[in-house]
């Protein structure tokens, strides 16, 4: 394999590799190169396993403590609390393992099927093989469509293009031609060699294959993505914070309260017992099965949208994101050249990007732009029907633009019948054709290079007129400042002829009509998508392999870039690591870019990288092979599925099945949602997980009757907890959630603000369940069993009326997002009946200790469970007033 074949020329390169330009290489030798090169193919990754899927559910500590507190139960012989604890463990790992089975299958659905076959010349025969059995030395005949196999050397071209968009961001097609570079060429600009995994939109070409599998292009970039480790998402690792939170809080008080009752004389089964109550209490069971239900919710509403979610946790990240870094070719653009200006006499310029400055430009200048475009439909190797236009980028994109313009390409080649043509050649620079009318005669329509076309005019058209063409350098200045914005500039130009000459074809004479500038168009929902962004307080960072200069043409038109910024504060690749390298000021502009032009896969992960050391969440959004190291290293990777590659899918988190960049906007809403639901209710289980630990410990360490017990907690914990829990999670959340800025990535679930509220509710129901317990055993003198059931049906009343508790934002008592939730109210009547249903059926009612209570009874429960909500709302709003204050 030869590294810098580039540099090197042809005959060396064969000499080198041991080939033959016209024999290529003897299957025998193929045969000992299979041996020492290993076969032309990149190990890919298949689709996740249906075990490890499964397993990776049961990385959640509250799963462990949830197990650990299982065979402490089947220990104690508790038989019913033990299958209690195992279904909740199988209903949050059941949920989460067949939303993301169902994720894997759709991406199943979208895998590219087949094996690529090529053409090679071996032993003096030109041969069809497989891909995967190429070899260094091989010689490759390439033809317009074929997928490039390998890196080669190109030894011979004719009019070869190639779109190497997918491999080096570059929008535009890559004339290819066969010299020697200097060693120092960049990738972008080997214009001698063709990559593994781009495709030849034009032409042919022989090429010697230098390097297969991992050795190519395509292959270090599988290298880098390796490097690239995915880390835990910020919900993962904020939920695994507070989990062993929780953990460390109730072995520690579990611990506590059995030493204490056993240094009290209390008995040693009894205060294990309570242990595993308080243990059971300190863990809201529901909180992996709510977190689960309302990720895979979001995950469900968005597939509706076309946008596949491959991990559940992907869902919140998307809401935490700061910074979304996307590539530009095929992602914010359509993938493929438009005409987007023209300049013609009069030093006048036209943008006709939009439909109504084209029909203005048609109405004002009529007769110069039908000639302009009669000439780029004739002068044209496209074929005209609108269904079946393949070829030349630019040959396409002018017959799109005659559509536009209402002039019909298939009628202007029936009246004007090509005579004869000469191509366009890499050497020429431009491509002629004479076409026949009977009215008119012959014409001679030429387009190409400016500099090539304007040397065979003397005259030009200017408003109808044919006038001298004088001004030759001011349209040379036209034309850079063309240039300099990122289009590909065409120079277009004609002649009316008698007669067809018989020899040779001269060009002499010619009038200029005027020049096209092509560029690779922004898509029409981008910018809205953009302003959405900003006022969300989110960065879109541009990154891109190609060209500055069109780099800073689109972040223009999609408004990345502003009226007060500059395209000078573009980002070129060899700044990159100068900047990182240097002071806290030039580190701050690398943070504040908002386009990175002409970078490398290697550049796009560091620029991930060094935005994650500064505290960022990141989301990577690109379709090629050259993003996916990027995408893999973001917080959360996103691939398109239509025209995204099949290694960039495979390296994604998201999906987008439609490719809209709009999808974005609707996920990050998803997710922004998801936290906020998410912090509701782990405020409300833990309250009521709070005011069920305290009251259990309190009334042990007074002994006081147990006001709760192991089952009945367990009972709380699933069902009263539960419903509302996940009646929060459907809420439609606040209207300016996208208005609101994102959230810091160091910022926790549960601030200190959300502590203190979730203490003063838990400590309120506290109140109440400890009240009516000591009520009930020193004035009314019950026995325990009734007072024990007075104590569990007053949390559970708190515990419900915890809900209207909820809006963790200062608003009305009466009309909020949780009043304004048709599913908070379904979920409280739905746990009362499931109360009452407990309560008449015998068996149940045994299993939980319950017994039948008078109605003086039911109303001094009502009054205890009413006073904790009365008590919570008002050392809320003091609280709240407080942090107002101050």
């Amino acid at each position: 394999m030869i590294n810098n074949a580039y540099s090197i020329g042809v005959t060396s390169v064969l000499q080198q590799l041991e080939s033959n330009e016209q024999y290529g290489l003897s299957n025998n030798e193929v045969k000992k190169r299979i041996a020492n090169f290993g076969k032309n193919h990149i190990p890919e990754k298949g689709p996740k396993k249906k075990l490890f899927i499964l397993a990776d559910q049961f990385k959640d500590p509250i799963i462990y403590i949830l197990v650990v507190a299982f065979f402490m139960a089947l220990f104690l012989g508790d038989w019913a609390e033990a299958i209690a604890i195992l279904v909740v463990i199988l209903i949050t790992v059941g949920i989460g393992y067949f939303m993301e089975l169902q994720a894997v299958r759709a991406l199943e659905k979208l895998r590219k099927m087949g094996q690529v076959l090529c053409r090679v010349k071996r032993e003096g025969r030109l041969q069809q093989i497989q891909a995967s059995g190429l070899v260094p030395g091989d010689l490759l005949i390439v033809h317009a469509g074929d997928i490039i196999p390998a890196d080669a050397r190109l030894i011979t071209v004719k009019r070869l293009k190639v779109k190497e968009a997918a491999l080096t961001g570059e929008s535009q097609d890559i004339e290819k031609q066969i010299e020697p570079l200097p060693s120092d060429t960049i990738l972008h600009e080997q214009t001698n060699m063709i990559f593994k995994g781009t495709f030849a939109v034009s032409g042919s070409a022989a090429a010697l294959v230098v390097a297969t599998g991992m050795h190519t292009q395509l292959g270090k970039i599988q290298v880098l993505s390796e490097e690239a480790e995915t880390e835990q998402t910020p919900i993962e690792k904020k939920l695994g914070q507070l989990s062993r939170w929780l953990i460390g809080f109730t072995v520690l008080l579990t611990f506590l309260v059995i030493i204490s009752g056993i240094i009290s004389g209390m008995d040693l089964v009894f205060m294990i017992q309570t242990g595993l109550a308080l243990a059971v209490a300190a863990i809201p069971e529901g909180l992996p099965i709510v977190a689960t239900i309302a990720l895979a919710r979001g995950m469900l509403q968005l597939s509706k949208k076309q946008v596949i979610i491959k991990k559940l946790q992907a869902v919140h990240t998307l809401g935490a994101t700061n910074i979304i870094c996307t590539d530009k070719t095929g992602t914010l653009t359509e993938d493929k050249l438009a005409v987007h200006t023209l300049a013609l006499a009069g030093k006048q310029e036209y943008e006709v990007n939009k439909q109504e400055e084209s029909l203005r430009l048609l109405a004002s200048r009529r007769h110069d732009v039908s000639q302009l475009i009669t000439t780029g439909i004739l002068c044209n190797e496209s074929p005209a029907q609108l269904n079946e236009r393949f070829g030349e980028s630019i040959d396409v994109a002018l017959l799109d633009f005659a559509d536009r313009m209402h002039i019909d390409p298939l009628e202007v080649r029936k009246e004007q019948s090509q005579v004869r043509s000469l191509p366009f050649d890499t050497v020429r620079k431009y491509m002629a054709s004479i076409n026949h009318n009977s009215n008119k005669g012959y014409t001679l329509h030429v387009k190409g290079a400016f500099e090539v076309v304007e040397s065979f005019c003397d005259k030009i058209v200017k408003n109808g007129q044919i006038v001298a063409f004088e001004d030759k350098d001011e349209w040379y200045r036209i034309v850079d400042q063309m240039a300099s914005q990122g289009l590909r500039t065409l120079a277009m130009a004609y002649r009316k002829m008698e007669n067809v000459p018989e020899k040779e074809l001269t060009l002499k004479g010619l009038t200029f009509i005027g020049v096209v500038g092509f560029i690779d168009p922004a898509r029409t929902d981008v910018r809205e998508t953009i302003a959405l962004y900003k006022s969300a307080g989110i960065q879109v960072v541009m990154m891109t392999g190609d060209h500055p200069g069109t780099a800073g043409k689109i972040a223009q038109e999609i408004g990345l870039l502003e009226e007060g910024d500059s395209v000078s504060d573009i980002i070129h690749s060899g700044e990159i690591n100068r900047l990182m390298q240097g002071d806290k000021r030039q580190r701050e502009r690398l943070l504040q870019a908002k386009v990175f032009a002409r970078v490398s896969p290697r550049e796009k992960l560091d620029m991930i990288k060094f935005f994650q050391q500064h505290n960022n969440t990141l989301g990577m959004l690109g379709d090629g092979v050259n993003d996916v190291p990027a995408l893999r290293k973001a917080d959360i990777g996103i691939a398109m599925g239509i025209r995204g590659t099949e290694v960039a899918r495979e390296a994604a988190d998201i999906i987008l099945k439609n490719d809209k960049f709009t999808a974005m906007e609707l996920a990050i809403r998803q997710g922004r949602l998801i936290f906020e639901h998410i912090r509701q209710f782990v405020v409300y289980l833990l309250s009521c997980n709070l005011a069920e630990i305290v009251s259990v410990g309190v009334a042990a360490i007074v002994v006081l009757p147990a006001p709760l017990l192991p089952l009945q907690i367990l009972f709380l914990n699933l069902i009263t907890d539960v419903f509302p829990a996940l009646a929060l999670g459907l809420g439609k959340g606040e209207k300016d959630l996208m208005q609101q800025p994102p959230r810091k990535p160091t910022e926790p679930i549960m601030t200190r603000g959300l502590w203190i509220t979730t203490v003063i509710c838990g400590l309120s129901i506290t109140l109440a369940v400890l009240g009516i317990t000591a009520y009930s055993h020193i004035s009314l003198q019950l026995s325990p069993v009734l007072i024990n059931n007075m104590a569990f049906y007053t949390l559970v009343v708190g515990q419900l009326l915890n809900i209207f508790n909820m809006p963790l934002r200062k608003s009305s008592f009466f009309v909020n997002e949780v009043t304004k939730n048709p599913w908070v109210w379904s979920a409280l009547i739905l746990c009362i009946l499931i109360v009452i249903v407990s309560n008449l059926i015998p068996s149940v009612a045994e299993v939980l200790s319950l017994v039948t209570l008078s109605i003086s009874q039911w109303g001094i429960i009502l009054a205890f469970g009413l006073g904790s909500l009365i008590i919570t709302q008002i050392a809320l709003r003091v609280f709240r007033s407080m942090r107002l204050d101050s």
